[in-house]
């Protein structure tokens, strides 16, 4: 797996004090659209790897740091450059879409 498991506890290290962009994707195992994006994150982490991070919060086990950006629906993706929120987007999308958004925000 290409994509980084981000806690509560390690998300400041993992996502606030990254050396790269960070995409984090607020996700649950029971929301089918977050299942639907899973294998175009998959493979995008692949494609940017030491460009742009990819990271995945599970909001069931972690919700302080979903509650605290306001995530209310998911999935839910954020955009982070020198640990600051550039971009954010909800729902689900096809890969060529989410690149663009990334390309985009970085």
């Amino acid at each position: 797996m290409s994509t980084v498991a981000v806690t509560d506890a390690t998300f400041d290290a993992e996502v606030r004090n990254s050396d790269i962009p960070v995409v984090v994707d607020f996700w649950a195992e029971w929301c089918g659209p977050c299942k639907q994006i899973g294998p175009a994150l998959e493979e995008l982490a692949v494609e940017y790897q030491g460009r742009v991070k990819i990271a995945k919060v599970d909001v069931d086990n972690n919700p302080n740091t979903a509650a605290g950006l306001g995530v209310r629906g998911i999935p839910a993706l954020f955009v982070f450059k020198n640990g600051e929120v550039v971009s954010n987007r909800a729902g689900a999308a096809p890969k060529a879409a989410l690149q663009s958004w990334i390309d985009e925000a970085i």
